[in-house]
């Protein structure tokens, strides 16, 4: 943010392109990061315009190219984009559910380059596996985890952790040995998106995650180097915000299937900021020059007690948008920083977390589909035309 007379800082060179391919997705999963409401946004980028985008993203630097949905293998072009990814030398990372892995298909994602696949596992049970993501889909995770071997990839494991299969830790990283994983991330449930629509439903209780921790420590000791186990506490049981993108417009560039662009996978949410779309705009100039990207690059937007804090520099004030989430206001300290004067609506829900569950008091779980999207959506529109303005 610039005043009269300044100089505006060095635009840093980003690192990571995140390619949302598709919000199609044959899995329903509560804790699932896309928007609530992406049954409104507009038609997905074609061929021709992914190849042209990642083009640009190659001039503007970026290097390491993730490629997600949704499920991206519900695109037909897959390969197309994959092979042109490794042509132009991106290290590219398939982030898949693995249902619609074919021999076919992972073969032509190995003559294209594909370097890396995410496999997302729900639990080491078929019963809990199929029911977080409404879907039986269990066994054919496991098949291709079989393919991902085959065809001399890297086993990268990923189980989004949460109330219901937290208990289960154990249990999951003998699956993953089984399945000979070299890497293994447990990530916590992050409260955004669909998983903030179902908070009540997953948030774990402190002695969950000591427990899980405890397991993941002594597991991590018995298989030594074979096997790098990560595990991702949830930002409510922190004191301190993680540094989001490492700040943003920092080094991550997310486009989503309509082409917008955003510094986040969760951005989109922030009202007063028009994102750009790469229909309309050069990658470059998007990351450059925009005002969306600008908007909370570096400190200038800083309010207290960010602004003065000597850790600044180290966490950039937390998640813009769990600010917003929570406070209202996007500049806001991020709550889960216990300096923040809205630190208590994380301490609240945290306490509400260790007090047993009883269903006929809680909200019924929403599972990620268009029809609930569609309800969603409507529901904030009407929300949003009932507010008075000021």
């Amino acid at each position: 943010m610039e005043t009269a007379g300044s100089v505006r800082a060095p635009v840093p060179k980003p690192h990571w392109l995140n390619a949302e391919l598709t919000y199609k997705c044959p899995l329903h999963c509560v804790f699932c990061y896309n928007p609530v409401d992406y049954t409104k946004f507009g038609p997905e980028l074609s061929t021709d315009d992914w190849i042209r985008v990642l083009r640009q993203g190659r001039e503007l630097g970026l290097v390491q190219l993730g490629l997600s949905g949704g499920e991206p293998l519900m695109r037909d072009d897959l390969e197309i984009i994959v092979a042109e990814a490794g042509r132009l030398g991106y290290y590219t990372n398939l982030i898949t559910s693995g249902i619609g892995l074919t021999e076919k298909r992972i073969a032509a994602f190995k003559e294209g380059g594909l370097n890396h696949i995410q496999l997302s596992f729900q639990d080491s049970t078929r019963e809990m596996n199929d029911w977080i993501s409404s879907t039986k889909t269990f066994e054919l995770k496991k098949r291709a985890a079989e393919l991902i071997q085959k065809y001399d990839y890297p086993m990268v494991f990923n189980c989004v952790m949460h109330r219901h299969n937290l208990d289960h830790t154990q249990q999951i990283l003998e699956m993953a040995e089984q399945l000979g994983a070299e890497y293994v991330e447990l990530a916590n449930t992050q409260f955004y998106a669909w998983a903030m629509q179902n908070r009540e439903q997953l948030m774990p209780t402190r002695d969950q995650l000591v427990r899980a921790e405890a397991v993941t420590n002594a597991f991590r000791e018995k298989v030594g180097d074979r096997m790098k186990i990560y595990f991702v506490n949830p930002d409510y049981y922190e004191t301190r915000p993680k540094a989001c993108m490492n700040g943003w417009g920092s080094i991550f560039v997310n486009i989503a299937a309509d082409g917008v662009v955003l510094p986040c996978h969760e951005a989109r949410m922030l009202p007063g900021i028009e994102f750009p779309n790469v229909r309309d705009h050069e990658l470059g100039w998007i990351w450059n020059d925009s005002p969306a990207f600008n908007t909370y690059r570096g400190d200038d937007w800083m309010k207290e007690p960010c602004r003065s804090c000597p850790e600044k520099e180290k966490d950039y004030g937390g998640c813009r948008c769990q600010a917003f989430m929570l406070t209202g206001d996007a500049t806001n300290a991020d709550p889960v920083c216990d300096l923040s004067p809205h630190h208590h609506l994380i301490t609240e829900q945290v306490a509400k977390a260790q007090l047993p569950q009883v269903a006929s008091n809680m909200k019924p779980i929403v599972f990620r589909d268009d029809r609930n999207s569609r309800a969603l959506a409507e529901a904030a529109t009407k929300a949003a035309e009932a507010t008075p303005t000021t």
